[in-house]
């Protein structure tokens, strides 16, 4: 993964929390583990990994947060 900007994080069911960021390279959106949940026994769960497009939950909606830029 190249050059990426955060679009919005949450918390899952599971407790992991998961970062939805823009691969500036290629205009794609990435979903990334940040922390794995104490109680998660998903195995696609890993720290600091993508999650596969297809074990997504479905229907997730990451909040897009506003990030400050420091001139």
């Amino acid at each position: 993964m190249g050059l990426v900007r955060l679009l919005g994080f949450t918390t899952l069911e599971c407790g992991c929390l998961v970062g939805r960021y823009l691969e500036l390279s290629g205009a794609r959106e990435v979903v990334y583990v940040e922390e794995k949940g104490a109680e998660c026994a998903t195995t696609a769960h890993r720290r600091n990994h993508a999650i596969p497009r297809g074990r997504m939950p479905r229907g997730l909606k990451l909040p897009v947060v506003a990030v400050a830029r420091a001139s």
